[in-house]
């Protein structure tokens, strides 16, 4: 599992790891019962306060991610669908978001915009 920390990001630390393993629930590339990493040694791996990983992996359980079993670890729980696609949709709605903006920046209308996620829609 490779998990990569960006200082210049403006996202606190607990959170880069949050939104890294979600994304790979979400993708696939971490499966319903893998095991994760021990907070020690992802605070060793990453360089990092042990007090971060236990943060990223309380929000990992608390968001439905991760389940934490006492003296056995941190595994990922069974895929739950609606959470997935409620995940998804957050982050299409974000990115959404960004793009409404550089238009408003650029002065594309409404309509440009829609016709171009159209257009993308058809294209895929």
């Amino acid at each position: 599992m490779e998990i990569i920390i960006s200082n210049s990001s403006g996202k606190p630390i607990y959170e880069q790891i949050t939104i890294q393993i979600k994304n790979m629930v979400m993708n696939g590339s971490l499966k319903p019962g893998d095991a994760l990493p021990s907070m020690r040694l992802l605070a060793k791996e990453l360089r990092i306060s042990v007090i971060t990983t236990k943060r990223a992996y309380e929000d990992l359980e608390r968001d439905g991610f991760i389940t934490t079993v006492v003296g056995k670890g941190s595994f990922v729980r069974e895929a739950n669908v609606e959470l997935v696609r409620e995940e998804r949709l957050r982050m299409i709605e974000s990115r959404l978001q960004e793009a409404v903006e550089i238009a408003r920046q650029s002065g594309i209308r409404e309509k440009e915009l829609t016709d171009i996620l159209k257009l993308l829609f058809e294209e895929a």
